[in-house]
């Protein structure tokens, strides 16, 4: 038996490991781990709202405070989706094994590893952008020390800064690398979550996908291999038994989604607020610092924020959108065949799956957002509207 976790999903494996979400390797030291994440998380988030308390609250000072704070909110959300729902995520991966274990054709078997083909790919994409702007940030906070090196002038060094506003009510510069380092560690665990816990639901929705398009072959070759005018009770034995394959996949897809979505849809609803809310902040943020000639180095993190979440909201809705198309590609084909001149109890199942696709098979978040492509562009609207907004108040 192949273990397709080690197979396709090792980087996922690794990333939910080092941040102690890997649901197979849960000890003492594990909870220890996590509870250390979530004080570095946590700690952080409220030394960004201490500066309230010793500065004085202009407007700049409020979003810039705040753009930062929700990125983290949705960084200790995205975390706790995982640690909270441990045993959710590790049945998910058990069912995602188990439909691999009962395929037995080998072109079923090679449908479902085309799409984890597909997702492994966009894992090591979105993995290798992870690092790179891990590297960006650490390079960034230490550059105008690295300037000063590499183009020596007459004057002192310049002092290397966090480039967000925290209070720790110590001194600053006698424990600035301790803080740097706070502040380094903290976007790691960050958005090392948004990204580890991002692609595993991108593997969830992918495996979704690769189960409806297998209810689909099913559904030609129960249908297309055999003449179903013949009157043959052996050829009509068979397409019927076809036919409850593909409708007994198609259940267990739409089945899965519903559990990868009650799993997770309440945090996912506190996690679109938080979206739109940090990308407004950071839009005008980054808009701000433009126009009022702020140094690059001072802008390099928003806007490593801001990409960071537009690059998961549009990933999260992409795959939703793909349920939609996978799942309205199987009621295409069932439209296709010729089940009018079936047998009256073929016909049957085939009606039962017409009526299915009546009904609109959607992810639907806190009862109101549906994931899909249109759902990203009205976040992106939203996003633009508050940053209107904001933009007017700050004229």
């Amino acid at each position: 038996m192949i273990c397709i976790r080690s197979r396709f999903f090792r980087i996922n494996r690794i990333l939910l490991f080092v941040l102690g979400l890997w649901p197979y390797e849960q000890s003492k030291f594990t909870r220890l781990q996590s509870i250390l994440f979530y004080i570095i998380l946590i700690s952080f988030i409220v030394a960004q709202f201490a500066v309230f308390t010793t500065s004085k609250c202009t407007l700049q000072i409020v979003i810039e405070i705040l753009s930062t704070i929700f990125f983290f909110i949705i960084c200790v959300l995205k975390y706790n989706s995982y640690h909270s729902n441990m045993d959710a995520v590790k049945y998910l991966l058990e069912l995602l094994q188990h439909t691999y274990n009962e395929l037995k054709d080998e072109n079923e078997v090679a449908i479902i590893e085309k799409y984890w083909t597909i997702i492994k790919r966009n894992v090591e994409m979105l993995t290798l952008m992870l690092f790179c702007g891990i590297f960006i940030c650490g390079c960034n906070t230490f550059l105008p020390c690295i300037l000063h090196v590499i183009l020596p002038a007459n004057k002192s060094g310049p002092h290397p800064s966090l480039h967000i506003m925290t209070e720790y009510f110590i001194d600053q510069e006698k424990y600035f690398y301790l803080l740097v380092m706070h502040k380094e560690v903290a976007s790691c665990i960050g958005t090392t979550a948004i990204i580890a816990t991002g692609t595993m639901n991108m593997i969830f929705l992918q495996h979704a996908c690769g189960m409806f398009m297998i209810a689909s072959y099913r559904m030609e070759q129960a249908t297309m291999s055999l003449n179903l005018k013949k009157d043959n009770k052996g050829n009509k034995h068979l397409v019927y038994m076809g036919i409850i394959y593909a409708i007994d996949m198609h259940r267990k897809a739409m089945r899965y989604v519903k559990l990868w979505t009650s799993s997770f849809n309440v945090y996912y609803s506190f996690l679109i607020v938080n979206f739109v809310i940090s990308a407004s902040l950071i839009s005008f943020r980054i808009y701000k610092g433009l126009t009022s000639g702020s140094s690059l180095e001072k802008l390099v993190s928003p806007i490593l924020f801001l990409i960071s979440l537009y690059a998961y909201i549009f990933y999260a809705n992409k795959s939703a959108q793909e349920v939609i198309d996978h799942n309205n590609h199987v009621f295409a084909t069932v439209y296709t065949i010729r089940w009018y001149v079936a047998p009256l109890r073929i016909q049957k199942l085939v009606l039962f799956l017409l009526q299915k696709s009546c009904k609109a098979f959607n992810i639907v978040i806190g009862g109101l957002f549906v994931g899909c492509l249109e759902g990203f562009a009205t976040l992106i609207s939203t996003t633009i509207s508050y940053f209107t907004v904001m933009y007017s108040a700050g004229r």
